[in-house]
């Protein structure tokens, strides 16, 4: 018979939150990967960003394959006592108002200059083509 999971308080879990100590709630489930920092094919920066809260949304969000939710097991080291879940996240990502705010001006560049490319392309295919 095997041992119940051990349950884990969400403040214990969430100190659990670097690089050499990266621990991940999921379906109310914690997870230790520390082993799968360097494997992730996300880049450990992936996983650490789901740190410090219910990491599932985020989980299930990307779509992973059933071998992957296979692979997870050997992680697996305990449950979450969901009483002690924050019902708000704790924390948001920032996002980066620079970055934003170069995209934007790209796309609107791009939204210029397509059309113009399209059209000097289709007046240069007239112009080759046309019989004299």
């Amino acid at each position: 018979m095997a041992p119940d999971p051990r349950v884990y308080l969400f403040e214990d879990v969430v100190q659990h939150n670097k690089i050499k100590d990266c621990w991940l709630i999921i379906s109310g489930k914690v997870y230790d990967v520390t082993p799968f920092m360097d494997d992730h094919p996300g880049g450990d920066e992936v996983l650490l960003s789901s740190t410090g809260a219910d990491a599932t949304n985020d989980f299930e969000d990307v779509g992973h394959s059933d071998a992957a939710r296979d692979m997870m097991e050997k992680y697996y080291i305990g449950e979450i006592d969901a009483a002690t879940v924050p019902l708000k996240r704790t924390h948001i990502r920032k996002k980066n108002s620079n970055q934003k705010k170069s995209s934007e001006f790209l796309i609107k560049i791009l939204q210029f200059i397509v059309p113009l490319l399209i059209l000097g392309l289709a007046l240069a295919v007239r112009h080759f083509t046309k019989k004299e």
